[in-house]
């Protein structure tokens, strides 16, 4: 196994990022980003089985953090903490998505210190804690990962080697949240978007090839959410989930297209949701959901509210995928271990149906309409993605501790990590 360690000072660089499908060269065999290829929670394959097994192919332990995997080119990624030199680090690991055994690791700086009153509070039941939350994202041949403290790093996929990195703090003036950073990259083409939260550059694009800032400015501060990319109305753009509500911003060149307040209150940490011309968002902490329609007239956008539930539909972290205008996932807040998957009418807010005893995990959407769900205790569940009612098809206990992080499907594996441990499950034929 090779090591690297990237001791990096502080006045290097770094980011927050998730991905979409342009420029990443994927095959429906790659899960190379912070819920998938798209950002969007949706896979383009298929289960073989609807069963899900009781044993996995392979299982490690991944120490602490609510990292998710990303898969591809055989290799799978994520973010843990370990200790090197004597010190709690945060670390990226690549192992074999074939058979579990770790192929390097790269050290990226101290860790710890993730609890809202800048104390490591993951020791304590379901307190914020335990390590990076951030997913890396694969394009090429290269690793982007953003750290908690919001330095952003390219890796050589083959060994780890650093390429580049930023340190958004140093070189952007940005300012960290409660609970430090869990905003993971997007890649779009040869740009990588980021929040960092500094005055007149919080939103920042840059080259993925060199590091270069592309483009930057705002001033709004950041969020946990993941930023996704869309097409609306023909205009390729970004949308970032700030303390201030959706911006939406051209890829190109960074030009704020839209705006569309909405209420921050302690941490917003879903990301946003696009279906057609509706944008859908929610936060926890009495903020609740609400969903915008965004229409163009000649070279100006603007964005209409159709519903607000205020404290209801909430999705603390876990955001929904779309199908056929319902969302599917994880509504509640603070309901560990029995808050329900969920569904609900992007379009009106009428709640289709709810079943508990899934606390606050995360879903995915296969090819075929399966959701895969999930659930903070570690049990994976298939469910029929259709709004008339809920209809379970398998499940199984597949991980010991906490599950906050995201499901990843590639080349007929279904990828999934705890506070303890990873590990891969076969639905191949």
């Amino acid at each position: 196994m090779k090591k690297t360690t990237l001791l990096l000072p502080l006045a290097t660089l770094a980011v927050t990022l998730s991905v979409s499908v342009d420029g990443l060269a994927q095959t429906a065999a790659s899960w190379s980003a912070y819920r998938g290829p798209g950002g969007d929670g949706r896979s383009a394959e298929k289960l073989g089985t609807k069963t899900v097994p009781s044993d996995a192919v392979w299982k490690v332990p991944t120490e602490t953090g609510f990292s998710s995997f990303s898969v591809a080119d055989g290799k799978a990624y994520t973010l843990v903490i370990r200790e090197i030199d004597g010190n709690p680090m945060e670390v990226c690991v690549a192992l074999d998505a074939a058979t579990g055994k770790e192929l390097w690791e790269a050290g990226l700086g101290i860790g710890g210190r993730y609890g809202h009153d800048g104390g490591n509070s993951g020791a304590k039941g379901n307190e914020g804690g335990d390590g990076p939350r951030s997913t890396p994202v694969v394009s090429g041949d290269k690793v982007y990962v953003l750290d908690s403290h919001l330095r952003l790093f390219a890796l050589n996929a083959a060994d780890g080697e650093a390429v580049w990195s930023v340190d958004l703090v140093a070189s952007h003036g940005a300012k960290n949240i409660k609970w430090m950073n869990a905003a993971s990259p997007v890649i779009d083409g040869d740009r990588v978007f980021v929040a960092g939260g500094g005055s007149d550059q919080s939103l920042l694009a840059f080259d993925k090839k060199s590091g270069e800032v592309l483009w930057k400015g705002e001033s709004d501060a950041i969020t946990h959410a993941t930023p996704v990319v869309t097409e609306l109305h023909g205009v390729r753009q970004v949308i970032f989930f700030t303390q201030s509500g959706l911006v939406g911003a051209r890829v190109d060149d960074g030009s704020v297209l839209w705006r569309q307040e909405f209420p921050f209150n302690v941490s917003t940490a879903a990301s946003p949701v696009v279906f057609e011309d509706i944008v859908y968002c929610s936060a926890g902490y009495g903020v609740g959901g609400g969903a915008y329609r965004i229409a163009k007239q000649g070279d100006a956008f603007s964005s209409t509210q159709i519903w607000r539930t205020e404290n209801d539909n909430f999705n603390h972290w876990s955001t929904p995928v779309v199908k056929d205008g319902y969302l599917y996932g994880m509504f509640g807040f603070k309901e560990y271990g029995d808050g329900p998957l969920a569904c609900l009418d992007i379009r009106t807010g009428e709640k289709k149906w709810s079943e508990k005893g899934f606390g606050p995990g995360n879903v995915i959407l296969t090819a075929d309409g399966t959701l895969v769900a999930l659930s903070d205790a570690g049990e994976l569940v298939l469910v029929d993605a259709k709004p008339d009612a809920y209809t379970e098809i398998s499940r199984a206990d597949v991980l010991d501790g906490k599950c906050w992080s995201t499901p990843a499907l590639a080349d007929g594996r279904i990828y999934v990590r705890s506070t303890k441990e990873g590990a891969a499950v076969n639905f191949a034929n």
